[in-house]
């Protein structure tokens, strides 16, 4: 990459803030654009990618120019790019599990955001001023309740489309709580989900929260209570730049390993000590968020895959003895299946291994 990269979002984008977050902690160089995209990139005389998403960003490889919207790819992408401080652990096993809590916040996660963003009046009637100040901040009064009150009805409309209505709203609530108990305890042993160094997985949980600590006051209420060392942990998140400034593990330290096995976990050179933990040293408090993954998340997954199979429009599940209906969405047939690439990539000995970590969670039941 020759230039810097850039970047259209809105701040009130936990994805816009995702990427943000991970492209300081990486010390890659980029611009950022606030306010509408598909304007942005008309100034530029380059067509928006469909759909438009949020963030937006632009490639200048050496005059080959490219526009990407998916952070989970564009990580990956970035990977490719950058060699210095890669957010994906070295071994296969971790790997995965990071790929599965990444998948976790980017789709889950944002449920308990766009649930208390609209769900409660308080929220949705900061949400909607703030959302309109952010994208246009000289705005004039009468156009702002204008705009503000279109969003607001837009939005509230759609809380259906992602499971959210008063039947669901105590199983939202409850995942929160549970999800934010377990960060905390996690948070009390290490400084990432991982280790000591941050993972693609870290920046993904990262963006949603920096909405439902930082801009939504009732799940910022509830986080206040429940986990305060969450509440720190998303300042720190938001710039890491300084962190392990040489990148690598062994190299950071200047040591390497130069007998490490690569196509197993279990003789991969890694430790606490160089930033990622080893898959048998990972605190039990890790071992609650999968099993929050499995409680909540895979049972979606799956059925919005089954009803996706059928045609349906509309599938519903039962999620701790509650209803739970929504739309189908295809791209969360994609995640699925991407969830499912990334575990057939594994060797037979790493499948094992995840396998008997995952056993008990309820995530085992999308690799079979």
């Amino acid at each position: 990459m020759t230039k810097p990269i850039k970047v259209f979002g809105n701040s009130g984008s936990p994805y816009t803030q995702k990427i943000l977050s991970l492209l300081r902690y990486r010390n890659i160089p980029y611009t950022v654009s606030w306010g509408d995209v598909i304007h942005n990139l008309s100034i530029l005389n380059i067509d928006p990618p469909k759909p438009v998403l949020l963030p937006t960003m632009i490639f200048d490889n050496d005059g080959e120019i490219l526009c990407k919207t998916d952070t989970t790819p564009i990580i990956r992408y970035l990977e490719d790019l950058y060699s210095e401080k890669s957010v994906i652990p070295n071994s296969p096993t971790l790997s995965f599990l990071n790929y599965l809590l990444e998948d976790f916040a980017d789709e889950w996660t944002t449920k308990y955001m766009f649930h208390y963003r609209w769900h409660f009046k308080d929220d949705a009637e900061n949400a909607k001023k703030m959302l309109v100040l952010q994208h246009k901040l000289n705005i004039d009064d009468d156009s702002m309740h204008e705009f503000a009150n279109h969003i607001a009805d837009r939005q509230i409309n759609r809380l259906w489309v992602v499971g959210s209505n008063d039947e669901t709203a105590e199983v939202i609530d409850q995942s929160y709580k549970r999800y934010l108990s377990s960060l905390e305890n996690h948070l009390s042993n290490s400084s990432f989900m991982f280790g000591q160094r941050p993972s693609s997985s870290d920046f993904a949980l990262y963006g949603q929260l920096t909405q439902l600590v930082g801009f939504d006051p009732t799940p910022r209420d509830i986080a206040m209570k429940i986990s305060p060392r969450t509440m720190a942990w998303v300042n720190i998140m938001s710039d890491l730049s300084g962190l392990h400034d040489k990148g690598g593990i062994g190299e950071f330290f200047g040591v390497k390993n130069q007998n490490s096995d690569k196509s197993s976990s279990i003789n991969y050179f890694q430790s606490n000590e160089y930033g990622w933990d080893e898959l048998d040293n990972l605190p039990k408090s890790l071992k609650d968020l999968f099993i929050e993954i499995g409680r909540v998340y895979i049972p979606c997954l799956i059925s919005n895959a089954e009803a996706h199979k059928k045609g349906e429009d509309v599938w519903e599940t039962k999620i701790d003895e509650s209803k739970w209906k929504q739309k189908t969405f295809p791209y969360q047939v994609k995640c699925l299946n991407w969830i499912k690439d990334e575990f057939n990539k594994l060797s037979d000995i790493d499948k094992n291994y995840v396998t008997d970590y995952l056993k008990g969670t309820g995530c085992n039941k999308i690799l079979s």
